[in-house]
């Protein structure tokens, strides 16, 4: 990546904007309940911290939709992340503005500031020049490791990039690109591509990106009904992109013109409605009749793809490969999980609900790397890019 990275920086006194994605998720009292991304952007604080920066803070939290939204400040974030570093963190009440600049202007090297929620103002999303700007007062260089937020051209990510001089990646993103590159780009070979999730829709530039480079494809999740449907089968009330499924048939005619092994479920759990205690059956991808939708990949599919994962070199997976927060219909996923952790492939984990059950089945420090996001991976082994990394000083 020929980014101008934070080592090449002389952060001493300097005011360091950094973009940082602390989209963690609160309970009801206001407490983070998984502080994965404060931590994996601890390297990069402290290398500001240490070389005697002042490290100027910012994110996102939830989807406030441009307004101030009191249940999504960023005051306990900013207070579990005091809490990790053993430090004080200062929280600011707004991410822009006078009162915001006086506050950063008197910080002492060494100190942490937190802003406000960015998306509280509707010109973050929207990448307002004038926003952006404003943003570019409070540092003097800037840092992007919010490797999660980089696949959007928003105002902190890609605008405040045209009013600073030096712009550099942290080490959580030098970290993601270098997994990402090693794990797709030069896999220990057989390279298996496990993808699951609602939508087919999100995964076919994936696909394509990977027919490639893959050795083989295990497809679950509610985006597999789309292939069946392009069988020729009947999907019940499954999730299904009907206009997605001629493009799923040609997906199948070319992995199969390639030799490629592309492995739907060999059978399914459904049940007769969207809920944890629904009567439930195991069926064949030919047998999801009409009142019956597909919940949860079946045993013998399970063991099928088992069989593929104990003999992979490298694993990127993403999306889980059914109702996975829904107990009784978990254990695809979690099962494959465990076969993935076990298996001695080089694993990646491209983020999100896939990041998620990971995490809940306890496999987390046996897996080899896991993504901190789902969309950011996604769209950057589909376009071998991001706005977000794009727009950062060439090195």
């Amino acid at each position: 990546m020929a980014k101008l990275f934070i080592d090449d920086l002389d952060v001493k006194g300097k005011r360091v904007l950094t973009r940082v994605d602390f989209n963690v998720p609160l309970d009801d009292n206001q407490n983070v309940t998984d502080d994965t991304r404060l931590r994996a952007s601890l390297p990069t604080i402290k290398r500001i911290v240490d070389g005697g920066g002042k490290a100027v803070l910012m994110s996102h939290l939830g989807r406030p939709k441009g307004k101030v939204v009191d249940a999504l400040r960023m005051k306990p974030v900013g207070d579990k992340l005091a809490e990790i570093m053993g430090k004080p963190v200062k929280t600011l009440t707004d991410c822009i503005g006078a009162e915001v600049e006086a506050a950063v202007n008197a910080m002492q090297p060494g100190a942490v500031v937190l802003l406000e929620n960015l998306r509280f103002h509707p010109e973050e999303e929207k990448n307002d020049a004038g926003f952006a700007a404003a943003l570019a007062k409070l540092g003097d260089v800037y840092v992007n490791d919010a490797f999660g937020s980089s696949h959007r051209a928003h105002g902190s990510v890609v605008g405040v990039t045209e009013h600073i001089a030096q712009c550099a990646c942290g080490y959580l993103i030098r970290n993601e690109i270098e997994f990402l590159d090693e794990a797709l780009r030069e896999p220990k070979r057989p390279l298996v591509v496990i993808l699951g999730g609602a939508k087919v829709s999100s995964k076919i530039g994936v696909i394509e990106r990977l027919m490639d480079r893959a050795d083989a494809f295990l497809i679950g999740g509610g985006m597999s009904y789309t292939f069946v449907k392009a069988q020729g089968h009947n999907v019940g009330g499954s999730l299904l992109e009907a206009d997605y499924v001629e493009t799923a048939k040609g997906l199948l005619e070319k992995a199969a013109a390639k030799g490629i092994t592309f492995m739907l479920p060999d059978d399914y759990v459904v049940a007769d409605a969207f809920d944890n205690g629904a009567n439930s059956k195991v069926v064949a991808p030919d047998g999801i009749d009409d009142g019956w939708q597909g919940v949860d990949i079946g045993p013998k599919t399970i063991k099928a793809f088992g069989r593929v994962i104990a003999g992979a070199g490298t694993i990127f997976w993403n999306g889980p490969l059914g109702v996975f927060e829904m107990p009784s219909f978990a254990r695809g996923t979690f099962e494959v999980a465990h076969l993935v952790a076990e298996g001695g492939a080089v694993s990646v984990i491209g983020g999100g609900d896939s990041a998620s059950a990971i995490k809940k089945a306890g496999l987390a420090d046996r897996i080899t790397h896991i993504s901190t996001g789902g969309g950011a991976s996604m769209e950057y082994v589909e376009n071998g890019e991001l706005p977000g990394i794009n727009a950062l000083t060439d090195a």
